[in-house]
């Protein structure tokens, strides 16, 4: 894919997306809402290659990364497995029920892009991507005998999701640089692992291999602080182009890759210019995203007090160790038994209760990234495990 730009920042407008239940496509993406949390800052330690299969010149870390950096494919064609285990439980009929309740409180949409990425969240998905520029990208997501595709063509953005015969529109103003952060490609998370660096972390050059018939090097980032709950992320970069083409993400608690994703099948050629044309599908429902702004805006309630946080986040801790701490001013969550239902019941297998000199709360727990509510509404979050937050909330 092209390039994809991140954009940390949260205007007004975002906040009022984020209490009418609605995202744009890359927020639910949790692949890359992981990385973001647990590779806030990366070292370098600058390491030689093995010999290896393929047998490729010697390169430092340094020189990688900055190969990496450089690298700038602007057509590609391929196909991408992407992988995601949080460790979270069987939801069941659950998930369909959230994403049912998301789509009613949206447009009713099954192909609006913030329901239908929702896929990505878990499980192993089949993906084929192109590009030819910075104007023109595809992404599919396949499933059975359905196909998700999310298509930018110039100005326009549009969804379809087979399964319903349903068309999702916006314009590229409209979307912002939704188009451009969908994070699904080994490029995408890898640019996200490397945005910062510092001296927590080693980066070393670990032999070479192949991916999709590619020659590459693999880069291993590992961290050097006890208390993280990230063990390695290996990312196996192509050696001619420099572009990402594996990214592979595991817990210090070992055992399957939390994220993996990469490239079966790749290709560099210019892709024929009809991949990006799309015609909505006779009889196909279209739902067009200014429509269901200004719907969304006039649902929306007035604010008050304690209808928004009251105050930006703060950064307590260092490097993988970095906790993001945020004050709602609200009353904490409630608990499983007090919510119900299956809903209740979700909640009660991710959360653990703990107490400490900060008072009461709950540690919501997956295999990389953790967060402790309290009783109080303060939320800690970050890759370190629950002892790490507990601690860090009897700090505050």
């Amino acid at each position: 894919m092209a390039p994809y730009e991140s954009d940390d920042s949260t205007t007004p407008d975002e906040l009022d997306d984020l209490r009418s239940g609605r995202r744009k496509a890359a927020r639910y993406v949790v692949p890359v809402a992981v990385v973001g949390v647990a590779v806030a800052t990366i070292g370098l330690v600058p390491a030689i290659a093995d010999s290896g299969d393929p047998d490729l010149p010697e390169i430092s870390a340094q020189q990688l990364i900055e190969k990496i950096a450089e690298s700038d494919v602007q057509q590609l064609s391929g196909t991408v497995k992407i992988s995601t285990d949080l460790g979270l439980p069987d939801l069941g009929g659950l998930e369909s029920a959230l994403a049912s309740g998301a789509m009613e409180s949206g447009d009713g949409s099954s192909a609006d892009p913030s329901a239908k990425l929702t896929e990505l969240v878990t499980g192993t998905h089949t993906l084929r991507v192109a590009t030819d520029g910075p104007d023109r990208q595809k992404l599919s997501l396949l499933e059975n005998a359905a196909e998700y595709s999310l298509i930018h063509n110039g100005k326009d953005v549009w969804g379809y999701d087979s399964a319903s015969n349903e068309v999702f529109h916006g314009t590229a103003e409209e979307s912002g640089k939704q188009e451009k952060e969908v994070p699904a490609t080994p490029k995408d998370l890898t640019e996200e692992a490397l945005k910062s660096v510092d001296d927590t972390t080693s980066v070393t050059v670990d032999g070479t291999a192949q991916v999709a018939g590619r020659d590459a090097y693999r880069l291993v980032i590992k961290p050097k602080q006890s208390g993280t709950t990230v063990g390695a992320i290996t990312v196996a970069v192509d050696a001619k182009t420099g572009m990402p083409l594996k990214f592979t993400l595991t817990p210090a608690s070992g055992g399957a890759a939390v994220v993996d994703a990469g490239f079966t099948k790749v290709s560099f050629a210019k892709p024929d210019a009809s991949t990006f044309d799309f015609t909505p599908p006779k009889g196909a429902k279209v739902t067009e995203e200014d429509a269901v702004a200004r719907e969304e805006h006039s649902r929306m309630p007035e604010k008050g007090l304690g209808q928004a946080p009251e105050g930006e986040p703060r950064v307590i801790g260092e490097g993988w160790n970095s906790i993001a701490v945020l004050e709602t001013g609200g009353e904490g969550i409630p608990s499983g038994s007090e919510v119900g239902g299956d809903l209740g019941g979700f909640m009660d297998s991710l959360g653990d209760k703990v107490k400490g000199k900060f008072g009461e709360g709950t540690v919501f727990k997956t295999r990389l990234v953790n967060a402790l509510i309290t009783d109080d509404g303060t939320v800690y979050v970050g890759a370190v495990t629950k002892d790490a937050l507990v601690k860090a909330a009897d700090a505050g």
